[in-house]
């Protein structure tokens, strides 16, 4: 049997967040639930999450609840209880140094001065563990950053970001049973409307 692999979306929980550029990591993994009937109904370690299996594979689909600066608080007691190593996880967040509608994956990297890795990679003691970055765009001029992720997309973004959550979505599923090098050179672009 295939060994359990995690999928884990960051975001901020709560109402006022929900719309939020912060929070694409957690519309990822609801847009998984929601393909694959895996409901997300356990509430533990800090997190909402659920068990089941994406083609074949057992899967832990997570959303951290402690806010995105203390994502790590979630995360390591979850690897912990189900006995994962960081390598059998991949998170998913926004990134605002990529452009609106580019998805990267990788295996491994810094925090990118991203405060829900930096908290990941404080509590895991390791920056060597994948991870899909979702672009947001960068903030207008004048606009602080911190203001920025908190807000909504705009209606002209929205056709995009849907269709970036599908390739995200698309891209996990493959993260699952591919090469990370072949899911890679597959989904690490920028995507256009239409």
């Amino acid at each position: 049997m295939a060994c359990v692999r995690a999928i884990i979306g960051l975001g901020n929980p709560g109402e006022a967040y929900a719309g939020t550029r912060h929070n694409v990591g957690f519309w990822v993994v609801s847009l998984l639930a929601k393909r694959h009937s895996i409901p997300l109904n356990r509430h533990r370690y800090n997190a909402r999450y659920g068990q089941g299996e994406i083609k074949g594979v057992p899967v832990l689909l997570v959303q951290p609840m402690t806010f995105m600066n203390r994502s790590g608080e979630a995360v390591r007691p979850l690897l912990q209880a189900y006995q994962l190593t960081p390598q059998q996880m991949l998170v998913v967040y926004d990134d605002m140094a990529l452009p609106l509608g580019t998805l990267r994956l990788r295996p491994r990297g810094s925090s990118g001065g991203h405060n829900g890795m930096r908290s990941i990679i404080a509590a895991l003691g390791t920056e060597d563990f994948p991870r899909l970055r979702l672009g947001i765009g960068a903030p207008p001029q004048g606009v602080d950053p911190a203001d920025y992720v908190l807000s909504p997309f705009e209606e002209a973004e929205k056709p995009l970001m849907r269709r970036l959550l599908e390739h995200a979505a698309d891209a996990c599923e493959a993260w699952l049973t591919e090469p990370i090098e072949q899911v890679m050179s597959r989904y690490n672009r920028r995507y256009r409307e239409g």
